[in-house]
């Protein structure tokens, strides 16, 4: 089999059809990949175990990318594991904006990307998705159509922000009650947001801190690793 590794930050264009399966990437440099999606460019930082059993694709906040220091803890504790790991910038990101876009374009150039990924990167192993605060909602909706075998969420944001007049907000719960596969759920005790409850197929698991999760980051590493133990066979 042919291989090749690319200096952590290298970035490729296209890359993925020109290698496919024959890619072997290392676990200590990161492969950054264009995709095109139907709402523009998106971004994917690859970090691959040195003999990985499963992947974990994790999207970002809203206002955030992929370098916040709960998905960087969550990437840790998955390669850890033997668990290799996609970390998607939304296009908006890529495009220089930091207001989101529409929820439903969200979950096009998300699924784009799984797509792609699953036919050129993944090689058949197990996939987990998920990600942070509006990431994580991602791919709670998403999670059927990308066939994922558990979902990740870190920092849900059960409720939106309150609106003028004190009118009533409406849950997010439906989204996470929707999810038909294993799903953990690391939240900070003080979210704002709220703290979802659990369910047969939801663990959730609270730590010191607000919505950033930056007050106990070994807390959520520990979570997702032994999380992904009982998940990834």
């Amino acid at each position: 089999m042919q291989s090749f590794r690319l200096d952590l930050g290298a970035r490729t264009s296209g890359a993925v059809e020109t290698h496919r399966s024959t890619c072997a990437l290392r676990a200590d440099s990161a492969v950054v990949l264009d995709v095109d999606t139907p709402h523009g460019t998106a971004r994917v930082h690859l970090r691959q175990a040195d003999e990985p059993r499963a992947w974990l694709v994790l999207g970002h906040g809203a206002a955030g990318g992929v370098t916040s220091r709960d998905l960087v803890a969550a990437t840790e504790a998955a390669l850890a594991e033997d668990v290799s790991v996609a970390l998607v910038e939304q296009p908006y990101r890529v495009a220089g904006r930091r207001s989101p876009a529409p929820a439903h374009h969200l979950d096009a150039a998300w699924t784009a990307v799984v797509e792609r990924l699953r036919a050129d990167v993944l090689e058949d192993l197990p996939l987990v998705t998920g990600g942070r605060s509006a990431g994580a909602r991602v791919a709670c909706r998403t999670a059927a159509a990308s066939g994922a075998a558990g979902v990740l969420c870190l920092a849900f944001p059960l409720l939106p922000p309150r609106r003028a007049g004190g009118k009533p907000v409406e849950s997010r719960l439906p989204e996470l009650d929707a999810v038909q596969v294993p799903t953990l759920v690391v939240q900070g005790e003080r979210d704002p947001f709220g703290v979802p409850t659990g369910s047969v197929l939801r663990t959730v698991v609270t730590v010191s801190g607000d919505h950033s999760l930056r007050s106990d980051l070994p807390a959520v590493g520990a979570a997702v690793q032994s999380w992904l133990q009982r998940v990834v066979e």
